[in-house]
């Protein structure tokens, strides 16, 4: 079962290359910093 950190870094990711740079931007490193958070703190 994949964990719910990978699955929202991986859509943080996804989002760093949408073409809508300011928004896809921050939204792509808030997710991921997201998934960083959810991994380290709540090991989900």
């Amino acid at each position: 079962m994949v964990r719910l950190s990978t699955v929202v870094i991986l859509i943080g990711i996804v989002l760093l290359f949408v073409p809508i740079p300011p928004i896809a931007t921050i939204s792509g490193i808030v997710v991921i910093l997201l998934g960083l958070a959810l991994r380290f703190f709540f090991d989900l």
